[in-house]
């Protein structure tokens, strides 16, 4: 999140981070979100009335593109159809290998590990109502080294998850303008 809002408030990306949502006022991202100045609100995912109110702070917001990171539950569908083809997150992995319910954080990375794969990287796709299932827009790849932890190769993917995602923004954001 701090990434994408830094990249929109310097130009590098076409947009900017209007809203953060979080499940929890102790939700670090609220932190860094005023700090940025980027306005926040705390919806509890498991509340009654949740997509509505995710729907209409999306709104109200005039988001045009929906950024998940961290986000542990599938999207409601109410929000992805009001948000076609411009629903997105970010994965530690090459997808479609290492996709899917649970696949997230220190998981992926010490699936990667277990598989002896030459390498890893980040993908940030499309959001559908499957885990992980959505078309891939930006892919990038770094090497596992001998001798990586899950948290070594870790701290390299996110590199990659920064540059990443303000990358398949803008290029979510030039398909939506048809440029």
């Amino acid at each position: 999140m701090a990434a994408l809002a830094r990249a929109g408030q310097s130009g590098a990306m076409p947009a900017s981070v209007v809203l953060v949502v979080a499940p929890r006022s102790t939700t670090p991202a609220l932190e860094t979100a005023a700090e940025l100045g980027v306005p926040s609100v705390v919806l509890d995912w498991k509340a009654e009335g949740y997509p509505a109110a995710l729907l209409s702070a999306l709104r109200e917001a005039e988001a045009d593109i929906v950024c998940l990171a961290g986000y542990m539950t599938l999207l409601p569908d109410v929000v992805l159809a009001a948000f076609p083809g411009r629903v997105l997150n970010i994965h530690p992995a090459l997808l479609p290998k290492f996709g899917g319910k649970g696949m997230y954080g220190h998981h992926v990375h010490e699936a990667v590990l277990a598989a002896g794969e030459p390498e890893s990287g980040a993908s940030v796709h499309l959001v559908t109502p499957v885990y992980d299932e959505g078309e891939v827009v930006v892919q990038l790849r770094c090497p596992v080294e001998a001798g990586d932890t899950p948290e070594t190769l870790a701290a390299r993917v996110l590199t990659l998850e920064h540059k990443a995602y303000p990358m398949a923004v803008a290029e979510v954001w030039s398909r939506a303008r048809g440029s």
